[in-house]
């Protein structure tokens, strides 16, 4: 097995809504802003080669979209998907499996692509779509909260092109990748976990956005049920202690990767580190 992380892009959001509750003072002494406010965040996937299989873990905005949105994005830096791809020796008709974690418009836009003609077509045209069920019955009726981040043109054509698999229950879905189900963020996000030489990988995805985010109460603002985000990330990140896993952080454009020491106020960051150099 060989796993690489694909640096897409980075943006930029409000600090208040990625930290919610907890007061800038605090927050800002982990992840600083800039004078609007702004915290610059990666937006990193994951891509995990076998003998027979491609798997990529979420594909990010996509470029469907109008200039309108993305400067309200503020893209910087980064790869670009095909070209992170590219850098490992893969493209996009070699992927097999692609893994949403869940459908937010920064986690699954690049899976579809617009054709000349206006038609919607896959951007990987030989991968199955991998998608919770719950997520994905969620998406399909967008609440006033998460309209904005589930864009009918990203999802439904998923299914219209026939990519999509839905995964019913937590376990292995893909030899060596089993997914666990968190519902604070968003109902039936899918968090990763990659088993690499007896050593599992956590993609913490949206349940710990970055390194600052173990603390289990710096939560962000979009999650719908608080309560919920902390039981989940407490559960999930008490076992990646006892196992001795590394977490892989999406959007931390400061820290790509850490694993776990226990104090006595919990579970906390110990060192930080590239995904390569625990391979």
């Amino acid at each position: 097995m060989e796993i690489y992380p694909v640096h897409i892009t980075n943006f930029k959001v409000d600090g208040g809504v990625m930290f919610g509750v907890v007061p800038k003072a605090i927050w800002a002494n982990k992840y600083p802003a800039d004078e609007n406010n702004l915290c610059n965040w990666a937006l990193r996937s994951m891509v995990i080669k076998t003998d027979n299989r491609v798997v990529l873990i979420d594909t990010g905005y996509g470029d469907k979209q109008d200039q309108s949105f993305f400067d309200h994005a503020h893209l910087n830096g980064g790869d670009g998907l095909e070209q992170g791809l590219r850098k490992h020796g893969i493209s996009f008709d070699d992927v097999t499996d692609v893994i949403l974690t869940h459908l937010h418009a920064d986690h699954c836009g690049g899976t579809i692509k617009i054709k000349d003609e206006g038609k919607y077509a896959p951007v990987f045209k030989n991968a199955t779509v991998w998608i919770s069920k719950e997520q994905w019955d969620w998406a399909l009726q967008p609440n006033i909260r998460e309209k904005d981040a589930f864009l009918e043109e990203n999802i439904k054509p998923i299914e219209e092109l026939g990519l999509l698999n839905l995964v019913y229950e937590e376990g292995e879905i893909i030899p060596g990748i089993r997914v666990r189900f968190v519902n604070g963020h968003t109902k039936g996000q899918m968090i990763p976990v990659i088993d690499y030489n007896g050593r599992e990988i956590v993609f913490a995805a949206d349940l710990v956005p970055s390194a600052a985010h173990i603390h289990p109460l710096f939560n962000m603002a979009y999650d719908l049920w608080q309560l919920d985000t902390i039981k989940e990330k407490q559960a999930i990140l008490k076992e990646a202690y006892d196992k001795g896993s590394v977490l892989f952080f999406e959007h931390d454009v400061y820290n790509e990767c850490c694993d776990l020491k226990e104090t006595e106020k919990g579970i906390r960051k110990n060192q930080t580190m590239n995904l390569k150099d625990i391979l």
